[in-house]
């Protein structure tokens, strides 16, 4: 709703092209109507009467106050025209709003606050999600600083047209926290497994910061949520209990498993260093004679045997680790060799590692509840210092693990983002104000995604494959 007010001295309403040291001359009203920041275009605009002196924050219409800015007119940066960048001119003027104070008037093709149009603003919004910063500067003309302005006006505008609240109808989360700056900082995210996507993000971590998302849900959304997944943090399972006592906690299948795992990695260590001891030890040392052999003086099979099984149990760390489907015909043939050389606490740690794998394979929740008190109480006995602390930390969350099987979700979701947030902060080459981090976050990663300007809007796919209902 705008109209094209062309110069007296140019009809077609293109203004002429002049160098950035150069003064704007003055229209027809004593405004400046030619240049603006180096070579462009201005066209003069005014908003159609119904659409002047409006409140720019609830929309009514207001009576007048003054002028703003003496009635100097101001420029709002457009969509390019050709090779040119392109401006709108217009001297807004103030409003007296009964709710709001004095404010600027709110123009049609410009948001509250912003320099920029609206379809200009969506355009570098769009940019934002797939490119960098400073592609998107250079592209778009602007400094890239102005980027993270322009993500935070369209995700504001995006998210009040929703017309309900995000949080409504949001029955499974995720939370976890990742780093996006050095110095342990980080932030903290919210994913709805159900959507697929992140509905809330906030610079920090700890039960502080998770307060504030669980303050922003009303009393019934806060009831409506079953089930929240996340890592084993202790503060979030305490926090969330206590503000939602009735949600169903599940543990992420991955920490279980990496938890074995880095007892594992801790008995090999263990292995070598005492295999790597006795093939010291058994070395023969005359009296007198220090250091390494002489050369050609050969070691004797004892010794030698020794040290080739300490050099076997140190590169057998992906071959102990990996999936036994996906080890390579090396790591295989390392890992038999490694059960017929190496001592029983390797084999039979690497044994009950892939017992527990195993319980998250399990068909139902009955079945992986009688495979965990078995392997619990393997584990309890083992003899093992590493593989005892892990059952008892396993045994401390057992419930938690079997709801992983029963409802057949995990945290993938939230580390597939987490893995969206470090790219976007690759991108961008670090972030330093948050809010604009957060606002490009939910840009790129919630379901509010910005569209081209004229082109349809694409519905997002909701849903995620292979869930199973919340049972009762």
């Amino acid at each position: 709703p705008m109209i094209a007010k062309p110069n007296s001295d140019n009809r077609r309403g293109v203004t002429h092209e002049e160098s950035t040291t150069s003064r704007p001359r003055s229209g027809p009203h004593g405004r400046p109507g030619r240049a603006h920041r180096g070579r462009g275009i201005v066209v003069s605009v005014r908003p159609y009467k119904r659409e002047q002196r409006r409140c720019p924050v609830c929309g009514r219409a207001c009576d007048f106050y003054d002028m703003a800015n003496r009635g100097a007119p101001r420029l709002w940066r457009a969509m390019d025209l050709a090779r040119s960048a392109c401006y709108l001119e217009y001297a807004p003027c103030r409003v007296r709003c009964p709710e709001h104070g004095v404010r600027t008037e709110a123009v049609p093709w410009a948001r509250h606050g912003a320099r920029f149009t609206r379809d200009f603003e969506d355009w570098v919004a769009w940019l934002a999600v797939r490119c960098t910063a400073s592609a998107v500067s250079e592209l778009a003309r602007v400094e890239w600083h102005s980027v993270g302005g322009v993500c935070r006006r369209v995700y504001a505008e995006l998210e009040a047209a929703r017309g309900a609240s995000r949080f409504d109808g949001v029955r499974r989360i995720g939370i976890d926290e990742t780093s996006y700056k050095k110095g342990h900082k980080y932030v903290t995210v919210v994913v709805d497994h159900d959507r697929g996507c992140l509905i809330w993000a906030h610079e920090g971590t700890g039960k502080d910061v998770l307060n504030l998302f669980l303050d922003e849900l009303t009393r019934e959304q806060r009831r409506a949520i079953e089930v929240v997944t996340a890592d084993g943090a202790r503060w979030i399972r305490q926090l969330v209990k206590r503000r939602r006592p009735n949600a169903r906690w599940v543990m992420d299948p991955f920490h279980v498993v990496q938890w074995m795992n880095d007892a594992l990695d801790a008995v090999r260590c263990e292995e070598w260093n005492a295999a790597r001891a006795a093939a010291r030890a058994a070395r023969p040392r005359p009296e007198g004679k220090r250091g390494r052999p002489a050369k050609g003086e050969l070691p004797p099979e004892e010794v030698r045997a020794l040290g080739e099984e300490a050099a076997s149990i140190k590169g057998s760390r992906y071959a102990l680790v990996k999936n036994p489907e996906d080890l390579t015909d090396g790591q295989r043939a390392r890992l038999e060799a490694l059960k017929k050389r190496a001592g029983s606490r390797l084999v039979r740690a690497w044994e009950l590692k892939e017992d527990l794998r195993a319980v998250f394979r399990a068909a139902d929740g009955s079945e992986a509840a009688e495979l965990l008190d078995d392997w619990m109480h393997r584990a309890a006995y083992c003899k093992i210092a590493k593989v005892v602390a892990v059952e008892k930390k396993v045994r401390r969350r057992r419930d938690d693990i079997i709801a992983a099987v029963e409802l057949g979700i995990s945290n993938g979701r939230v580390e597939a983002i987490n893995n969206k947030i470090k790219v976007t902060v690759r991108m961008g080459y670090g972030f330093r104000n948050t809010d604009n981090l957060v606002a490009l976050l939910m840009l790129r990663c919630g379901d509010c995604q910005p569209q081209l300007p004229g082109r349809p809007v694409k519905a997002r796919k909701k849903g995620v494959k292979g869930a199973k209902s919340v049972a009762a």
